[in-house]
């Protein structure tokens, strides 16, 4: 079986940036082309607003997941930010230490009139490379693993039944966790559309 390839993240990382010291903010505040829903900083909704639910991944680096799921249709918002650890309100600089347990995560808000959670999933294999614990390309750490955070039951079911799908296209076991979900920390606000800021569509997308 041909095992799926992926392009490492070619720009350097912005770990130990002066910059990067600020908290981030408390609003939640999804990134969309035109006007903007928000959800308050530690959601733990059962990942529904309104018409819409909300799905969201960890695959390494955020810039080019978010990027990634934007270029879906029937995704309708997204936001970049830090989940699944122990330290209220981290910074970029917290979380890159690796001593907070948080993930780089993509907050996607969807209408699943449109798109299914299912078809986000596919977009969530394809990626990354889901097979390397705690490192995409040369990004090494604990807050670049391969996760899902399930909310609901059914995204935990459609999760599962995925992964097993996506095991017959590698090699090397699936190392993606698949956790239910906790407080979602909306990332500084340099972070977002990050690639879209500077001209770019992609970074790792196959």
């Amino acid at each position: 079986m041909e095992e799926i390839g992926f392009t490492p993240f070619p720009w350097p990382r912005l770990c130990g940036d002066p910059s990067n010291t600020h908290g981030t903010t408390m609003t939640t505040t999804p990134s969309s082309s035109g006007n903007s829903s928000g959800n308050s900083s530690g959601d733990t909704s059962g990942g529904t607003t309104g018409t819409t639910l909300i799905a969201t991944f960890g695959a390494g680096c955020f810039w080019g997941v978010e990027a990634a799921f934007r270029q879906v249709p029937g995704v309708t918002a997204t936001a970049v930010g830090y989940l699944g650890g122990t330290l209220p309100d981290p910074t970029y600089h917290d979380v890159c230490t690796g001593s907070t347990g948080h993930a780089e995560v993509v907050q996607v808000t969807y209408d699943p009139a449109r798109v299914s959670y299912e078809r986000l999933l596919e977009v969530f294999w394809a990626d990354h490379d889901p097979t390397t614990r705690d490192r995409q390309g040369p990004d090494v750490g604990t807050q670049y693993r391969s996760a899902v955070f399930y909310h609901s039951p059914e995204q935990q079911a459609a999760a599962l039944a995925s992964k097993a799908r996506a095991q017959s296209r590698h090699r090397r076991p699936i190392v993606t966790e698949i956790t239910p979900t906790s407080s979602f920390y909306r990332a500084e606000e340099y972070h977002q559309q990050y690639l879209e800021k500077r001209g770019q569509s992609s970074c790792h997308i196959k």
